[in-house]
């Protein structure tokens, strides 16, 4: 086992057969950390994002804050009542993909796995930078390089994900199931303060905020409108990664529907709860929130400006602070528990983004690479891509969520709009074929539903995309059609390439001649190998092709191939310019325009090594000929390989990696999935 096989082994694990994936497949209890983590980690900073939007009429507008916490619990058990009917329709793992391909077409399910696309990145991205700012807030000294950070630990949470879903699933099953029952704990203990009359103020309840230019004195009807249709919809921040569970059915144990389905009921209560609850204490005790970029909004209780370095906390670290002024020892873990899970909830599109990119790359979307499993049975190329997209994201904007939170939830809705749309016409289309009265009536409520989730996420779309589009939202927009257009443009080449690769009656026609060459660099026993197997081929025409650069080494060859009594005759292609492979590719195409019809077959010995700085000292020349020669019509490659005595090194590796026969009887190695199962049993 080399080098990288060890790394690899002590990062991702062993291997896994392809039919170990049953065993890798999620109960409910570690599928709802894995797909609502993103979900239930909004809980951290989409109230805030309410508080800042409203902040901008002044502290007055706060009182509308619950308000639109309501409307946004009611669009997300909207969502959730229509995808609970996705999952029992399409259970294959498509999601709003699938439903939106076979009952839209395929325009509109390219648009869909577009938009899904970009919001997987944006949530790792957002999750992760809002994490890297939670940890600034905590160590000082990671100021100034929350981009580096978040790059990091975008780096560990691939490197867990391509260990397994079901590995990962249970890392991630504790931290997450903490921060609910953390929170929930908080918000419960302060709920029964408020109700004792003894719960304190926030830390910042004291402050002042100043309207932003153009929002002060009394607000018009329409000003009004504006401001809480961008509240709530920086608010709709709570809906992204409800969709993940739709596109992760196949990942849940039998019966796949029913479980994913109870998962998305579950994730809809809690998150739900959480939210509600943080809004509810913040107003009760008095928070006072703004953008980070406008600190110089808020004033002291005399009106007059903050310190130079005063330090705005989430809306969750003031609660904390308040509800367990009296045992820092809380406030200390409910701020650990909220970091560590907006880490974690990035976790959601590492999950769901390779299962999209395999269908894509199935639907001949996206690179075929991407459905390929790995050696853990994740689709790692996807898991890879993923991450790579994010930090690319991070970079760019710095690792600031308040304008990365700005591109988010447009891509989402779009997704809910079509994929509610898709599935009234799945629902309408069974019901013209459907006679059973009970199956009728529930197909009709199915349907019902759709129908008004298509409305109301119709109206949120409208909303966000409105009051979004100048902060940020017009990239989102862009991104989609550039990925749109890839998709678009990947269909078309594997469409040309199969077509030009179906098989005609013309293919089975045999070439009139084949004229053979082989490479003589010096005549030993490499060179001998390649001769004696391309005479075993039967050739119209054979001989040695040797490209002349120095007369005493052409000298010299001439004279060992006459003392040697050679019957192959020897080619001299004499080279001016000290160029071996361009003489070598003219030869052959000349040979090709002497004979259209037939073939030329060059012959290249190559040496084959043991170790990695070996393949650094041979073959080079040999790869740019095969380089060069693969674009010439009518010219086939032959590698003729001779093993030198340290590739006996790579193959004693080889073997003693295998499982020998009677070693899973002797106890040499364990059977099941802690073997090593990717080894053969020799005979």
């Amino acid at each position: 086992m080399g080098v990288g096989d060890v790394a690899k082994r002590i990062l991702l694990g062993r291997k896994l057969r392809s039919s170990q994936l049953g065993e890798t497949l999620l109960p409910k209890r570690i599928a709802l950390p894995v797909f609502a983590s993103d979900a239930l980690s909004s809980v951290a900073y989409a109230p805030d994002e309410i508080f800042i939007m409203l902040s901008v009429a002044g502290v007055s507008a706060y009182a509308w804050s619950w308000k639109i916490g309501l409307f946004v619990a009611l669009v997300m058990f909207t969502v959730v009542a229509s995808y609970r009917q996705t999952v029992h329709a399409y259970p294959s793992g498509g999601g709003d993909y699938e439903v939106a391909t076979v009952n839209l077409g395929k325009t509109a399910g390219m648009t869909v796995a577009s938009a899904l696309l970009v919001d997987y990145v944006l949530t790792v991205a957002v999750s992760i930078s809002s994490a890297a700012q939670y940890a600034a807030g905590a160590i000082p000294a990671l100021i100034g390089h929350e981009a580096l950070v978040a790059c990091f630990a975008v780096a560990v949470l691939a490197a867990l994900n391509l260990r397994g879903v079901r590995e990962s699933g249970t890392l991630f099953a504790i931290p997450t199931y903490l921060f609910m029952f953390t929170i929930l704990g908080m918000c419960g203990y302060g709920l029964l303060r408020l109700w004792g009359g003894d719960l304190p103020l926030a830390e910042s309840a004291g402050l002042e905020i100043e309207p932003s230019p153009g929002w002060e004195g009394p607000l018009t009807q329409v000003a009004m409108v504006f401001l809480l249709a961008r509240a709530f919809s920086s608010g709709c921040a709570a809906l992204t990664g409800v969709e993940a569970i739709s596109n992760g059915v196949p990942a849940f144990k039998r019966p796949k529907s029913r479980n994913a389905a109870t998962t998305l009921l579950l994730l809809a209560l809690i998150a739900i709860s959480m939210m509600m609850s943080v809004i509810v204490l913040a107003q009760q005790m008095s928070v006072r929130y703004v953008d980070p970029h406008e600190l110089d909004r808020l004033r002291d209780a005399a009106g007059g400006a903050l310190p130079g370095d005063y330090e705005q906390h989430p809306l969750i670290s003031q609660i904390a602070a308040g509800v367990f002024d009296n045992f820092a020892p809380g406030f200390y873990f409910v701020v650990t528990v909220t970091g560590v899970i907006l880490v974690l909830a990035a976790n959601t599109a590492f999950n769901g983004f390779p299962v999209l990119g395999s269908i894509l790359a199935q639907d001949g979307l996206a690179p075929r690479s991407l459905g390929s499993r790995g050696d853990r049975l994740a689709y790692s190329n996807g898991i890879v891509f993923l991450a790579a997209m994010s930090m690319v994201l991070i970079f760019v904007f710095d690792a600031e969520t308040t304008k990365l939170i700005q591109l988010y939830i447009v891509g989402v809705f779009v997704s809910f709009n079509l994929s509610q749309l898709g599935m009234i016409r799945h629902w309408t289309r069974h019901l013209r074929a459907e006679t059973d009265p009970a199956k009728r009536r529930r197909m009709m409520r199915s349907r019902a539903i759709n129908t008004f989730g298509l409305g109301l996420t119709a109206v949120v779309l409208v909303i966000v995309v409105v009051t979004k589009f100048l902060a940020g939202a017009w990239i989102t927009i862009l991104a989609m059609g550039f990925f749109f257009l890839i998709m678009r443009g990947i269909r078309g080449h594997y469409t040309m390439v199969e077509e030009e690769l179906a098989a005609d009656e013309q293919d089975k026609v045999l070439p009139t001649r084949v004229h053979a060459i082989v490479l003589v660099s010096k005549l030993h026993k490499p060179t001998l190998r390649a001769l004696a197997f391309a005479k075993a081929t039967r050739p119209n025409v054979l001989e040695g092709i040797y490209v002349s650069i120095d007369a005493r080494a052409t000298n010299r060859l001439l004279e060992e191939w006459d003392e040697r009594h050679m019957d192959t005759p020897l080619k001299v292609l004499h080279s001016p310019y000290r160029e071996i492979v361009r003489p070598i590719v003219e030869y052959a195409q000349e040979i090709r325009r002497a004979s259209p019809r037939g073939v030329v077959a060059v012959y290249i010995p190559e040496y084959v090594v043991g170790r990695w700085w070996e393949q650094l000292l041979h073959n080079q020349t040999a790869l740019r000929l095969k380089g060069r020669l693969l674009f010439t019509p009518g010219v086939m490659v032959i590698s003729v390989p001779y093993q030198l005595r340290s590739s006996v090194i790579a193959a004693d590796r080889d073997y003693h990696n295998r499982v020998q026969a009677g070693d899973l009887r002797a106890g040499r190695v364990r059977g099941g999935d802690q073997a090593d199962t990717d080894r053969q049993i020799d005979p």
